[in-house]
């Protein structure tokens, strides 16, 4: 009985502790403030012509996710978006889209290296936020996109 209380309220503490990841924040009233202390530090950030500020909550090489927070310019917080997806890759077009654009779309790689077909980033995902993958970019000399694919990983054996 006492090992299923002590999962249960592991489970539990993870779903809280999930709802901190920006559930909590309002658009139109939350501000920047409320922001860094539900999510800290950005890991990048930008401004954009029409004067909002993205802020970039990367989880790194090891993490399946990275947040953009969208702050207006009177610094109330717009919307937090999960960036890794498939429908997100689907806006790249090949021999288009920069990397900079990818890296607004995207944000930062998780691994960049250079092959022969060209440097190629790519990003940890989770396709339906269960199975892993990695969604991958590759580039021309030109700086605009080459090719991109996600791949998921293959299911461990036993």
């Amino acid at each position: 009985m006492r090992l299923s209380t002590t999962l249960l309220w592991l489970s539990c503490s993870g779903l809280l502790g999930g709802c901190a990841t920006g559930h909590s924040l309002v658009p139109g009233q939350s501000t920047e403030a409320d922001v860094r202390a539900r999510l800290g530090a950005p890991t990048a950030t930008r401004a954009e012509a029409n004067g909002d500020r993205v802020w970039e909550y990367a989880s790194g090489a090891a993490g399946f996710h990275t947040y953009m927070a969208r702050m207006a310019p009177d610094g109330k917080f717009k919307e937090l978006t999960q960036v890794l997806t498939e429908e997100r890759l689907a806006g790249i077009v090949p021999g288009k889209t920069t990397q900079s654009e990818v890296r607004q779309l995207l944000g930062t790689p998780s691994f960049e290296d250079q092959y022969g077909a060209g440097l190629t980033w790519s990003w940890r995902y989770k396709k339906g936020d269960v199975h892993p993958g990695h969604l991958v970019v590759t580039f021309n000399p030109d700086g605009t996109v080459r090719d991109k694919i996600a791949i998921l990983d293959m299911p461990r054996g036993p």
